[in-house]
């Protein structure tokens, strides 16, 4: 298995946006509100307006398996109001829609992509990964336990959205990685513009 990260194109957006109603139909299969409208998530015009947004921006990758799109990440240093603090944003990079295509979970996608944020982080000279999750979705905050990062806290009332569980990873926790080649193979970021 052949897995690479590259930038996101325009081309990547019907897929991006196919792989957050794939997901949004798996959670609700399994009792989550997260993504819906009933759970206040964004439609889905909003959601690719954003991520066009990012693409374009330079700010949003994709994950390759064997050439086929398999996930994406977006990374800025942008956050929704009310979940972090201004130093926190300073100091950090923020993790943005992560989604693994169905056919490929359990293959370290994801974690591909996590320590592709992180070495985005390094790169920027940031101490941290950061993230805010939807607030009731525990397997969600299980599965970045797992990953590393612990829960910060849950955003107050100041924060208006449904993804107010923060969790943060320390940079140099993939600092390791960058001594050996990382587990993917990246291209580099060009600004569409």
């Amino acid at each position: 298995m052949t897995l690479r990260i590259r930038p996101a194109r325009l081309d990547d957006l019907r897929t991006i946006c196919r792989l957050r109603l794939q997901r949004t139909a798996w959670l609700a299969a399994r009792g989550s509100d997260q993504w819906t409208r009933e759970g206040r998530g964004l439609p889905i015009e909003t959601f690719a307006g954003s991520v066009a947004q990012a693409i374009s921006n330079g700010e949003t990758w994709m994950a390759e398996v064997d050439g086929e799109r398999a996930g994406t990440i977006t990374v800025n240093d942008r956050a929704d109001e009310g979940l972090w603090s201004p130093g926190e944003l300073a100091d950090a990079v923020i993790v943005h829609y992560m989604i693994v295509d169905l056919r490929f979970a359990g293959q370290r996608v994801g974690e591909a992509l996590l320590a592709h944020a992180g070495s985005i982080a390094w790169d920027k000279h940031r101490a941290w990964v950061r993230l805010d999750a939807w607030t009731t979705n525990n397997g969600l905050h299980a599965y970045y336990h797992r990953a590393g990062f612990r829960l910060v806290r849950i955003a107050g009332p100041e924060a208006t959205g449904p993804s107010r569980a923060l969790f943060e990873r320390r940079t140099a926790a993939w600092a390791p990685a960058r001594t050996k080649p990382l587990p993917a193979l990246v291209e580099p970021a060009r600004h569409h513009g």
